[in-house]
């Protein structure tokens, strides 16, 4: 399945899961959908018929509250079967809210707590390195949780230590919790904030797909440093009336609108 593809899987689905789940964050799976189609669909070195594969790449999502679109993508992609996510959000289901590895393959680490998956990451990837093996670690991060030190901490160490197989992709869509990122706590200049911390940066359309690609190949990092792609995107991606809505990150698409998420989905705008 092509990337393109891929991401309008991911953005039916993720509908459909916080639909019968009654969950949140569908705005924040729309933002990440495009990145997630990248990855899966070509961008990382996995196998579904061994998700434990040694020699494989590593993708954490920091923002673990946008599960949904990872699940979406694992099963998309075989992984597991697409009925599962069915079970999203249920009593007993593994498809936890906020995105879990216990019982779904392909899920490298639990995460929820903003801040921490840049730091898994990191580890992870300087342990692949000193192993002199040549997989990736792929971490993917809210523009909210670049608020928190314990980021800029692992982005020093990363740097430190030269981990150059290391790819942090940052959903930059501008909206956080309960307002803009701006009105929050301003990030900008962001790009300059990397650079002084000793990483490569690229600045890409997150949702042009060839832009990622470019972005993400091992062939844009050739240097001994990390990379970090701030990918500009918007919230609610794909869905009129959720676009650059601070509302849709915590409410569940219902009753009529849920028909009308899908109607425009479906390309019955």
């Amino acid at each position: 399945m092509n990337s393109i593809d891929l991401a309008a899987k991911i953005r039916l689905d993720a509908v459909i899961m916080t639909n019968r789940g009654k969950s949140s964050h569908v705005a924040s799976v729309l933002s990440i959908a495009d990145i997630l189609g990248v990855l899966y669909g070509g961008g990382l070195k996995v196998d579904p018929q061994n998700p434990n594969w040694p020699e494989r790449d590593r993708f954490i999502l920091s923002k673990g509250h946008a599960g949904a679109g990872v699940y979406a993508a694992l099963a998309e992609t075989g992984f597991f079967s697409t009925e599962k996510l069915l079970t999203h959000y249920q009593n007993g289901s593994t498809l936890s809210g906020h995105v879990s590895h216990k019982g779904n393959p392909g899920v490298e680490f639990s995460t929820g707590s903003l801040g921490h998956g840049l730091s898994v990451a990191t580890g992870m990837a300087l342990a692949i390195q000193r192993r002199g093996k040549n997989s990736r670690v792929v971490c993917l991060m809210s523009d909210g949780e670049c608020d928190e030190g314990s980021i800029w901490e692992a982005a020093m160490f990363a740097s430190h230590h030269k981990i150059n197989n290391l790819v942090a992709i940052i959903d930059y869509n501008k909206i956080q919790s309960l307002d803009t990122i701006a009105a929050t706590l301003t990030l900008e200049p962001f790009e300059d904030k990397w650079k002084s911390f000793g990483w490569n940066v690229a600045q890409v359309d997150g949702h042009n797909h060839e832009e990622l690609e470019k972005a993400i190949s091992e062939e844009n990092n050739k240097t001994s440093q990390p990379l970090v792609v701030i990918a500009h995107t918007t919230k609610g991606k794909g869905i009129s009336f959720m676009e650059n809505s601070v509302l849709w990150h915590y409410r569940s698409p219902q009753n009529e609108e849920f028909e009308k998420a899908i109607s425009e989905l479906s390309g019955d705008k």
